[in-house]
């Protein structure tokens, strides 16, 4: 007949034993549905840097500074087109050359295509493109009265340069 002592150890080893697993076995099975929390996690995470990754390339190419040279390239130059625009507004290649702010033989080379306006000059002929015949000849006039205001003031200064101090 076995011995009281070890089977009431066998039996008190069992009921522990039924208990831990009765209370591991939830931790367990939270534990897992951690797990699975966690990686779905990580998942999500790595997609939501790649978008982020994504839209900062598109930010990037979108919100580079303004060059001069950019916005010069966005005003396109066609020579045909200077031709058909001063024949619009009829006026003379000196004439529209004052209107521009260059020599009337720039304006020549530039409908010949022997040369090209810079930048700051392609600037002048996007504001021209807008302007009506009765506009620019206006504009004409008042540069022309301004620029006689202020010559005889230039002619002054240098009549009184040119005479002798007495």
């Amino acid at each position: 007949m076995p011995n009281l002592g070890s089977v009431l150890k066998q039996e008190i080893a069992r009921i522990a034993r039924r208990e831990l697993r009765a209370q591991i076995g939830t931790t367990k099975r939270s534990s897992a549905q951690q797990r699975r929390h966690i990686a779905a996690l990580r998942r999500q995470l790595a997609l939501l840097e790649r978008r982020v990754a994504s839209l900062n390339g598109r930010v990037a190419e979108n919100s580079r500074p303004a060059d001069p040279e950019d916005e010069s390239a966005q005003v396109r130059f066609v020579a045909k087109g200077l031709r058909s625009l001063r024949g619009r507004l009829g006026l003379s290649a000196e004439s529209f050359g004052r209107l521009i702010g260059v020599s009337g033989q720039s304006i020549y080379n530039w409908e010949r295509q022997v040369t090209t306006p810079r930048a700051e000059q392609r600037k002048m002929l996007a504001q021209v493109r807008g302007i009506g015949k009765r506009q620019a000849l206006a504009r004409l006039q008042s540069m022309a009265a301004a620029a006689s205001a202020t010559k005889p003031a230039a002619r002054v200064q240098r009549q009184s340069a040119r005479r002798p101090a007495g």
